[in-house]
């Protein structure tokens, strides 16, 4: 099971990725790691860096994705956009925000993507 959700997630994340490539978005890093923890995707939206966060459901498993992101996710999620832009100086000179993309994929056909555009502030607490 636990490789069924980690093979999910994958391919949200190439999903979601193509998605946001489609729409002009230039993905920088996948799955960028450091002590904080992880981002999907993070990406140049003409002049903005997004930090992405990917949810991927079956149709049974789906929920509202702002849900998905609760405020500890929210607060981790901030914690390594600081270290990303600590890292790369020269992100520092670009507006930053948070986007999250739902994923459902059914057995019905194409997944339903919901991408929602600067989702939450970066939360310091």
């Amino acid at each position: 099971m636990a490789d069924d959700r980690a093979g999910l997630g994958r391919y949200g994340e190439k999903l979601a990725r193509r998605y946001l490539e489609k729409l002009g978005y230039r993905v920088l890093v996948r799955n960028y790691r450091c002590p904080a923890g992880e981002i999907d995707l993070i990406a140049l939206d003409e002049r903005d860096v997004v930090f992405v966060e990917v949810k991927t459901r079956r149709s049974e498993q789906a929920q509202d994705v702002e849900r998905a992101v609760d405020h500890p996710k929210r607060r981790q999620l901030t914690r390594t956009a600081q270290y990303y832009l600590a890292a790369c100086p020269a992100a520092k000179k670009h507006p930053c925000r948070f986007d999250i993309v739902g994923i459902v994929c059914s057995g019905d056909g194409d997944p339903l993507i919901r991408h929602i555009r600067n989702a939450f502030a970066p939360v310091h607490r």
